[in-house]
């Protein structure tokens, strides 16, 4: 059973549903539905038109859901007639219905969380870490959202900015996670940018651009994590990398900086610099104290105190670490290496086996576990 594949198609067959009169919490518990009934028939008895076969078992358990609950009976008017089954129309209504999600009756961070569950196909706890939250807490925010949006009307799709919020979390969740969703999301914003001029959606698709063109680098033949400053720059593409800087040139020649041209800008200093000792981290610093103006953001701290610590000595960006909550993701792997930076190799070498424990994902744990081991082995010898 091709996972992928089942996200893919889960946002077509979600926006056909709703465009044919069905409220978004009930068409998403439809699409759902249909997705198990897909992981149980298919590997047997595969369609000849996927997405034409969820559409149709979709839009039977909707109809068997609304049917069956009596406070929905003023709708049956409009979802007596079954469609007939074939080929589901040719047109992609995904970006379309990201902004239907963020409707305007939600809060952003509400928006953002329901779509990228019933859009995105992230799980709860895959939203929760990019939110930094307990996954309780989301699967209730999620909830909720799913409760405000029952029964109104999709007519007013929501903001801009709540869209760009998603597509960089199922960006990032596709870059680094366990689902490859980065290719949909820089297609997507492609579009985006093609329908809207907007500088913030053009910063957003160079950021992704640039960080996609060094992919290629990122894992080693076995699957392990390389550091940027490892990685082989030579296998880094060019082409979007060029491509990137010159959306994002453009952006900020309209003087209307936001925070994702500050990281594009970011990004950009890192792939002009032939090899990592000649990284313009003077400059980086400069750009996130941009972005630490236009966020605040506890993440955006973290990252500059390792771009201190590379412009300024491991000491000051120790000092600009210590102002940080020691509970936040990534802190006791960013205070490791600047201990290690430091010449502190024992405390190093205990903050990577902690940061390890506290890892995210796989890859992140076996990464940071290679370099406590790596210390330990300099410490003996």
């Amino acid at each position: 059973m091709d996972e992928f594949l089942l996200r893919s198609l889960t946002p077509g067959v979600l926006g056909i549903l709703v465009r044919r009169g069905a409220d978004f919490a009930a068409a998403e518990d439809a699409v759902q539905d249909a997705l198990v009934e897909a992981v149980r028939v298919w590997p047997a008895d595969p369609p000849r038109d996927a997405k034409g076969w969820l559409v149709t078992v979709a839009w039977r358990r909707f109809l068997d859901a609304t049917r069956a609950d009596s406070a929905r009976r003023s709708r049956e008017d409009r979802v007596d007639e079954e469609p007939a089954p074939g080929p589901a129309p040719a047109v992609d209504d995904t970006l379309q219905l990201y902004f239907l999600c963020a409707h305007p009756s939600l809060t952003p961070s509400s928006a953002v969380a329901l779509t990228l569950r019933a859009v995105g196909g992230l799980t709860t706890r895959q939203i929760a870490q990019a939110y930094l939250v307990p996954e309780a807490t989301m699967a209730q925010r999620i909830s909720r959202a799913k409760r405000t949006v029952s029964g109104v009307r999709f007519d007013r799709p929501g903001d801009v900015a709540t869209v760009l919020r998603v597509l960089y979390l199922v960006f990032n969740e596709g870059y680094s996670g366990d689902v490859d969703l980065a290719a949909e999301a820089i297609r997507l914003t492609r579009q985006l940018a093609a329908a809207i001029d907007h500088p913030e959606v053009a910063g957003l698709l160079a950021l992704m651009l640039l960080h996609h063109a060094r992919r290629a680098a990122r894992t080693a033949s076995d699957g392990s994590l390389v550091p940027l400053a490892e990685q082989d720059r030579g296998r880094w593409d060019t082409v979007s990398i060029a491509e990137g800087v010159s959306i994002l040139q453009a952006a900020l020649a309209r003087d209307r900086l936001g925070e994702f041209q500050a990281q594009a800008a970011i990004a950009a200093l890192h792939a002009d610099a032939p090899a990592a000792e000649e990284t313009d981290w003077v400059q980086i610093v400069e750009w996130y104290d941009e972005l630490v103006r236009l966020t605040d953001s506890p993440v955006v701290r973290l990252n500059r105190a390792v771009a201190v610590g590379e412009a300024d000595g491991p000491r000051a960006g120790l000092a600009a670490l210590a102002a940080l909550d020691d509970a936040l993701p990534r802190h006791t792997a960013v205070a490791a290496y600047l201990h290690e930076r430091d010449g502190d190799l024992e405390t190093a070498a205990r903050l990577y086996v902690e940061a390890a424990r506290e890892a995210p994902n796989l890859a992140e744990r076996d990464h940071l576990t290679r370099q406590a081991a790596r210390l330990n082995a300099r410490r003996r010898h």
